[in-house]
């Protein structure tokens, strides 16, 4: 199984749409995934993911089927706590990390400062467990850390996402540490980043990255990347 994730293009966070640079980053994403057999489209149910979907389905004559536990993943300070002493979003904070010094490859970072009263912890753990889920239906079931095929699928699906989201399932996927991701794979607008699953029935597998946040479609159409919650 291969799984082509797509961050949403340019967006309107007010409005949860794209903007019109959105549209065109979206476009140049379908057109350079229009020789790709897909099996089937899915995306976050937030109007800007499900936008950038919608123009990789027109090319393919298929149908967006909506997810609405790929949605974005507020940040915020968890009920009765003080205050955060970060206010921005989750890259912002692991660049920080790295500015002072600080590991972003404990494995013990949701226990610890600044995510251990964070909200944004409980939703990364609610996307993978939620994504776990979805990933029964192509007959793979986690098993401790990796994922027992059952019956492993041939297919090719889209899962268009925020980078919220995206990190939440590459953090669980992979069990790679949340700060890691959000500073080495801070996926830029409409970014590709496939996935692939072993097939071989009743072994464990791990997924493996085919590609990594590549955005070379958007030559010409770069914007300064934006993150938000």
């Amino acid at each position: 199984m291969r799984i082509i994730f797509v961050r949403h293009g340019h967006p309107d966070y007010e409005k949860d749409c794209l903007t019109e640079l959105g549209h065109k980053q979206a476009i140049a994403a379908a057109q350079r995934l229009k020789d790709e057999k897909i099996d089937q489209i899915f995306s976050s149910s937030c109007g800007r993911a499900a936008e950038t979907a919608q123009h990789i389905a027109d090319v393919h004559n298929m149908q967006v089927q909506l997810c609405d536990f790929m949605q974005e993943i507020p940040w915020g300070n968890l009920e009765g706590q003080p205050p955060l002493p970060h206010n921005g979003n989750p890259w912002e904070v692991c660049s920080e990390m790295v500015a002072n010094g600080q590991s972003i490859t404990s494995e013990n970072w949701a226990e610890e400062e600044p995510f251990c009263k964070n909200k944004f912890v409980l939703n990364v753990r609610r996307v993978a467990k939620d994504f776990d889920q979805w990933l029964k239906q192509f007959g793979y079931e986690r098993e401790g850390r990796h994922y027992r095929v059952k019956n492993g699928s041939d297919e090719t699906v889209v899962m268009a996402c925020h980078g919220g989201s995206g990190s939440a399932v590459y953090t669980h996927i992979f069990n790679i540490p949340l700060p890691f991701v959000c500073k080495s794979i801070a996926m830029g607008l409409t970014a590709i980043t496939v996935v692939k699953f072993g097939e071989e029935e009743g072994t464990l597998v791990s997924p493996c990255f085919e590609l990594v946040n590549d955005v070379r479609h958007t030559a010409g159409l770069e914007a300064e990347n934006v993150f938000g919650i």
